[in-house]
């Protein structure tokens, strides 16, 4: 299915910027728009530029000096649009309920997830799966109905935030959790989910980033690692093994860039905190939360070319479109990354499914409030989307459940014996 336009909005929910901090942005930062004309999107999709969204025709880029002077050299016209998004001032405003109203910081999530632990014994268990580089837990639930055995069952894993400014990819896994966990005994649907699957949830890969999006730079995208050259940030979903510099169009080399893939694979302990535990498992499938875009993209994303399972991966990417259309009317497109919207390479899905042959989607979240628009969806908006997201889980979960029932154990055995062959490291939980 080719992706639809997407209709998405201008105007950014104001957000907050605190004392100036030693690794604020070193340049200013202008938010421009391009005319989505075949020829111009011809010429945009090679170049490395920190898309933000499409709107009515036009594509939105946060873009630094270096940005601008690429762009004039593609002989791309742009309009400056900064002045339409009071996100990217330093002028401190506050949302409703504090700094990041509704929103999850790292500190209440941290204790939001052990709170379902406790209050799930059976059903919830916390894992560390890693530290960040600035000391944080980087944290994985595991809901199943013995969640402290290792059962022989279909294994599903959701990851959040791995850009630091998509606040709304933390929620709606965190919500998934919670609804897992508080509709067991009354759902039918869900308990068969918890009863014969292992769900991980990972709601916050970039813990670090996210502080300091909330705290001192609300479009900050990247980690917080020191690059050699003084700048900061690694862009974690092109740090992932498969596919990694495969050219300087899906990721770059140059450390300021907002696409920045790191010195090399798996350089960051973000990223090997994911490769541990999926290494550890034998997961099923896999969906990566950002935004936002209102699409389900999956692999390829460094190449145009199809994978040799795209007839299955749209299948499952149509049946959770068709589900999430009938919560709210919100229309998911669909497709390849790279074929659909723009190259990427080193990203979590490509990895996953290039490893492992599992289907392995990015959903892309949308806003839904009209003042909503840009990664700042509205406080309300939170819970909308993540309702419509929630069939979509439960839909991916069930077809997990029934593909492992399927799949002969020596096909299972096979897979988890070349995802073991890969292995570079041998991760642990630390509790």
């Amino acid at each position: 299915m080719i992706i639809n336009a997407l209709a998405l909005v201008l105007f950014g929910i104001s957000c907050v910027f605190l004392l100036s901090s030693p690794g604020a942005p070193p340049e200013k930062k202008e938010i421009v728009s391009v005319e989505k004309t075949p020829q111009l999107a011809a010429r945009l999709q090679p170049l490395c530029l920190d898309r933000l969204f499409e709107w009515e025709g036009r594509v939105y880029i946060l873009a630094g000096p270096p940005d601008l002077q690429t762009l004039d050299r593609s002989g791309i016209p742009y309009l400056v649009e900064s002045h339409k998004f009071p996100a990217l001032s330093r002028k401190p405003v506050t949302l409703q309920d504090g700094i990041n109203g509704d929103y999850h910081s790292y500190a209440e999530l941290e204790t939001d997830l052990q709170a379902l632990e406790q209050s799930y014994p059976q059903l919830a268990r916390l894992f560390t799966i890693g530290l960040t580089l600035e000391g944080r837990k980087i944290y994985a639930l595991k809901i199943s109905d013995n969640a402290a055995l290792d059962e022989e069952e279909a294994e599903v894993l959701f990851l959040g935030c791995h850009h630091a400014r998509e606040w709304i990819s933390v929620e709606v896994p965190f919500l998934l959790a919670k609804h897992l966990l508080e509709h067991y005994t009354t759902d039918a649907e869900v308990r068969r989910a918890v009863d014969e699957s292992e769900v991980w949830i990972v709601p916050l890969v970039n813990p670090d980033g996210l502080e300091y999006s909330i705290r001192y730079y609300r479009y900050w995208r990247k980690n917080r690692r020191l690059n050699a050259d003084g700048s900061f940030g690694v862009d974690l979903n092109r740090n992932y093994d498969y596919g990694w510099g495969y050219d300087n169009e899906g990721s770059s080399p140059v450390p300021a860039s907002e696409v920045f893939r790191g010195s090399a694979p798996f350089s960051e302990p973000e990223t090997q905190a994911v490769r541990d535990l999926f290494w550890q498992r034998e997961f099923q499938s896999l969906v990566s939360y950002h935004s936002y875009s209102q699409v389900i993209l999956y692999p390829w994303g460094y190449t145009t070319a199809l994978t040799d399972q795209d007839a299955l991966h749209e299948s499952l990417a149509a049946g959770m479109s068709t589900l999430m259309e009938a919560v709210n009317g919100s229309i998911y497109g669909f497709g390849a990354s790279a074929a659909s919207l723009y190259l990427t390479n080193g990203d979590t899905t490509d990895w996953a499914f290039g490893i492992s042959g599992i289907p392995a989607y990015t959903i892309e979240l949308p806003p839904v409030d009209q003042l909503g628009g840009g990664f700042f969806n509205a406080e309300r908006d939170i819970q909308p989307i993540f309702r419509e997201n929630l069939p979509a889980a439960l839909y991916l979960i069930d077809w997990s459940i029934s593909d492992f029932v399927a799949s002969p154990a020596a096909t299972r055995e096979a897979r988890e014996g070349g995802l073991k062959g890969r292995k570079q490291s041998q991760g642990c939980f630390l509790q």
